[in-house]
């Protein structure tokens, strides 16, 4: 349950841009961002171009104890991991309670060729407030817009970074998978750049809504965004229809519900893939989590955090507490 000050953000489409809906699934994202939010564990946010990871990464930064801090995004394809060193080396001698750093967003970690990801995961582990123990001078968010287990599997992203930086992950879904949020989203993006382009909204048939729910949006959010912007700049609903073409009739099998179906399965196969890591180095430590933590290469807290996820009974629970405390 979010509390009410949260809940006013979430529904807040000035400050969060398209963090919002009434899809099921994005109601349940929106609840564990808010669960994860005040903590300092490492997020790691996936999902297709133009889906609101910008978005999300700002909304886990209002809602953390670094909020009155800096958001600083990175831009991890010329990444400097020199300026992220001398904030965080300036934080500490300051040797203050008031010398918060904020969030550093590494936007795009797919794009760090792998001599940056052996200079960010260096910094990472020399910086103690990434350990998440409580919360630090810095927290750290990253985005990727490709399966990064892929992209460890074969070789061309460090394993031991993706989970450093994969304490806690929000998948969010392609703009085709909550087609029941069309309409709130162009409502206000019709708010947004009438205001910005000082000009008056046009109305828009139902025809374009029905065209709308049946386009496959490649695009995502970010598409729809651009084609409101359209219509509100030139006036012409007509031309914003010639531009969203509906899906042909032997398409969506081929060209929509496949490749949907693959992403879940591969998103399954990834949870359960990872569940059964977690195990395994829980019965090698005979459930002494601290131990797992250190095999897994994740903080104390982030192994815990993933735990909780994946449903690991009490009994266990109280069998690993007692392991810790008595090495």
């Amino acid at each position: 349950m979010v509390s009410s000050t949260t809940a006013e953000i979430l529904n807040e489409p000035v400050s969060t841009g398209f963090v919002y809906g009434s899809n099921s699934s994005v109601l349940a994202l929106n609840d564990m961002t808010a669960e994860i939010a005040p903590t300092g564990i490492p997020v790691l946010i996936t999902g297709e171009t133009g889906t609101g990871k910008d978005a999300y990464a700002r909304l886990l930064h209002r809602l953390s104890p670094l909020r009155d801090a800096g958001f600083h995004k990175v831009d991890c394809s010329s990444f400097d991991p020199g300026r992220i060193s001398s904030m965080l080396v300036s934080a500490k001698a300051a040797d203050s309670l008031d010398s918060k750093i904020g969030t550093f967003y590494l936007d795009n970690i797919q794009e760090l060729d792998l001599a940056s990801q052996r200079a960010l995961l260096s910094l990472l582990q020399k910086d103690e407030a990434s350990e998440f123990s409580e919360i630090g001078a810095a927290r750290y968010v990253s985005s990727a817009s490709v399966n990064l287990e892929r992209e460890v599997e074969s070789g061309r992203f460090r394993r031991e970074l993706y989970f450093r930086l994969n304490g806690a992950s929000l998948r969010l879904p392609p703009l085709r998978d909550r087609l029941e949020d069309i309409s709130a989203f162009t409502e206000f993006f019709l708010k947004r750049y009438s205001l910005a382009l000082k000009k008056t909204p046009p109305a828009l048939p139902a025809e374009l809504f029905a065209r709308f729910t049946s386009y496959s949006w490649p695009g995502n959010i970010r598409e729809l965004e651009n084609l409101v912007r359209q219509i509100v700049l030139f006036g012409d609903v007509r031309r914003a229809m010639k531009d969203i073409a509906p899906v042909p009739s032997s398409q969506p099998e081929m060209g929509i519900a496949h490749p949907t179906s693959l992403k879940t399965a591969a998103r399954a196969a990834s949870v359960r893939a990872e569940r059964s890591l977690i195990l395994e180095a829980l019965e090698r430590t005979h459930w002494n989590r601290k131990r797992a933590a250190r095999e897994l290469q994740i903080s104390y807290k982030s192994l815990l955090y993933k735990i909780k996820q994946i449903g690991v009974s009490n009994e266990k629970q109280q069998e690993g507490r007692k392991t810790e405390v008595s090495l």
